[in-house]
């Protein structure tokens, strides 16, 4: 496969240092704000009795989530690794930036990942008394159904659905009409896009899915998922007038509507390119009798450096459009005249409000002094084992990355490694003193910082689950570590809401822990049960491959994901073959691992 270019430094400071060039060219509209480096705020936006418009999402969509960050439109910004959710804590961190006493809306795609990093958000923002209310924006026709539009992906039309809110927070409205319109927006906006060329990731640099090149892709996702169908490259007229058929067929468009049109690139596609689209798209609107009351043409929401574009259209009534024309003033977008800046007192405020932020401190030693417990698994040996599942991890990070690029955004390989190695880092500061679920308490902080995405909160949710199990002792017997397994794959199926049968990880947990229960109950030690455990993993993982998902981020395929394994799936086995490889390795000698039978049935 050929590798790709791009102008950057290294994969591992590309979004450090993108932050920075941002702030530097804008420093007149931006600033950051809080201790991770990952939340921009509009200098001349929160303010005290204003609700609070905190957007975000994984980079490589520039301008979004960041360039709509202003006066008039989003107060803060939370900003992911490529095509990964912001973890909560930066989340967390522009909604106290946002925060005026009104409460904070949160607007993100809808995306498993960027739901569950944002739900997790709210509740450490409710716990600090903040209100906040979430909107999932659902305007990518082509990912699901009308009877289904809360599966729908979230794509172009964030852009339509942040200007209303953003103009109904600037305007001092409460949050429930702030809600109320912004969830209007969002059941009249309509996206279809169409896609001729792959994107690639930083770390890879290898095109994340593969197109012929006389090939397009109709209704493919901006992270590279799979659309509704693929065929021959047709014409720009061709085309745009599918790409509308889509569309009014979700808008049930008339004689005498108005509408905002977005013509979109993904990030190659030249302005020439985009102005036919808009052509042909006004001609059909045209036939409609349909007025475009203001047309946008650029590059609004990307792909890294997809080639293709999408069409989204705003159905328009009066409170709308005079929201849509409502003044503001990003570092991309400026509508009309902003009032007079009140920057002085906006810095003054933001620099109280950091002044009273919690301290963030590293994932301490809980208190577990005294309890020691039974069994062979002791806290150093299972700090080795996660130790070996990080290394395990990235080994294969570029398989688990191939698996998703066929039946997702192809970036899961490069996110667990990303994971994995801050746990890593993490373990090397355990305390002599530390329980196994003080550990457990260290990994889900560290993965949940470092990668956001649905990994993220689902590892984190696994690891305080499976923890808790473990009730303060430093040593696990075959009973406890059938109990930790079992609160991991609890903690996964309850924050992801997802069961087996789904085509998720959770169709690896779950065997992983009925064969590790079966072993246990036949009498096994530790060995037996993590042997069990790994092959019921593996069997999970690959009975994947005959499962429509129903859940995740390749829910949108259904039946087009059949004959793939789930990649979630993938990086469960590896990670609890891995915990039995390394027990295994620090217990047993080289002639009594060969001599072990593995009693799984």
């Amino acid at each position: 496969m050929t590798k790709t270019k791009k102008l950057m430094n290294s994969p591992e400071t590309i979004i450090p240092e993108m932050i920075e060039g941002m702030l530097g060219a804008h420093s007149d509209i931006l600033t950051s704000f809080g201790a991770t480096g990952r939340v921009l705020v509009a200098i001349d936006g929160p303010r005290d009795g204003k609700v609070g418009i905190v957007v975000g999402g994984g980079s490589g969509h520039e301008p979004a989530f960041s360039g709509y960050v202003g006066r008039g439109l989003a107060d803060a910004s939370a900003i992911g690794n490529v095509f990964a959710s912001p973890s909560p804590e930066p989340i967390l961190e522009a909604t106290r930036a946002a925060n005026g006493g009104a409460g904070v809306l949160y607007l993100y795609g809808n995306y498993s990942g960027d739901v569950m990093n944002f739900d997790m958000a709210a509740e450490d923002a409710k716990r600090e008394g903040i209100e906040v209310r979430s909107i999932p924006v659902t305007d990518d026709v082509a990912s699901a159904s009308s009877e289904r539009i809360g599966d729908r992906r979230g794509i172009a039309g964030d852009f339509f659905v942040f200007k209303i809110a953003g103009a109904a927070a600037d305007r001092m409205q409460t949050l429930d009409e702030v809600e109320a319109v912004t969830r209007k927006a969002n059941r009249l906006t309509a996206t279809m896009g169409v896609a001729l060329g792959a994107c690639s990731l930083p770390q890879t640099l290898k095109p994340n899915f593969e197109i012929g090149d006389d090939q397009m892709e109709i209704g493919m996702g901006v992270h590279g998922e799979p659309g509704i169908r693929r065929a021959a490259v047709e014409t720009a007229d061709e085309v745009t007038a599918e790409l509308m058929e889509h569309i009014q067929g979700e808008l049930k468009l008339t004689k005498g509507d108005k509408v905002a049109l977005l013509v979109n690139g993904l990030g190659s596609t030249s302005p020439m390119e985009l102005y036919l689209l808009h052509r042909r798209a006004k001609m059909i609107l045209d036939d409609l009798g349909v007025s475009i009351h203001k047309s946008f043409v650029g590059e609004y929401v990307t792909s890294l450096e997809m080639a293709g574009a999408s069409i989204t259209l705003l159905k328009l009534d009066d409170e709308l459009t005079s929201l849509l024309d409502h003044p503001c003033l990003t570092s991309v977008l400026r509508v009309g005249t902003p009032p007079a800046p009140a920057s002085q007192e906006a810095a003054d405020r933001l620099k109280r409000i950091a002044a009273a932020q919690p301290v963030a401190t590293k994932a301490q030693a809980a208190s577990s002094a005294g309890v020691d417990g039974e069994g062979d698994l002791t806290a150093e040996i299972f700090a080795e084992m996660i130790r070996k599942v990080s290394f395990a991890i990235e080994d294969r990070a570029d398989w688990l990355s191939e698996l998703d690029g066929v039946i997702g955004d192809g970036d899961h390989g490069v996110t667990m490694g990303i994971g994995w190695r801050a746990v890593r880092a993490e373990i090397a500061e355990i305390g002599a003193d530390e329980s196994i679920g003080d550990i457990c308490n260290r990994i889900a902080k560290a993965f949940l910082d470092a990668v956001g995405a649905s990994s993220g909160p689902l590892y984190a949710s696994a690891f305080l689950r499976a923890g808790e199990t473990t009730g303060g002792r430093h040593r696990l017997d075959a009973a406890g570590l059938v109990a930790f397994l079992e609160g991991a794959s609890n903690g996964i199926r309850e924050r992801g809401k997802s069961e087996p049968g789904d085509k998720t990880m959770v169709d690896a947990w779950v065997p992983a822990v009925e064969q590790a229960q079966k072993a246990l109950a036949e009498g096994g030690d530790l060995v037996d049960c993590l042997r069990a455990a790994a092959a019921g993993a593996e069997r999970g993982m690959k009975a994947t491959a005959n499962i429509a998902a129903r859940r995740g981020r390749s829910a949108k395929l259904g039946e087009r994901s059949l004959g793939h394994i789930d990649p979630g799936s993938a990086s469960t086995f590896l990670m609890i073959d891995a915990m039995r490889q390394s027990f295994e390795t620090q217990t047993l000698d080289p002639v009594s691992r060969a001599q072990r039978l593995t009693r799984v049935s």
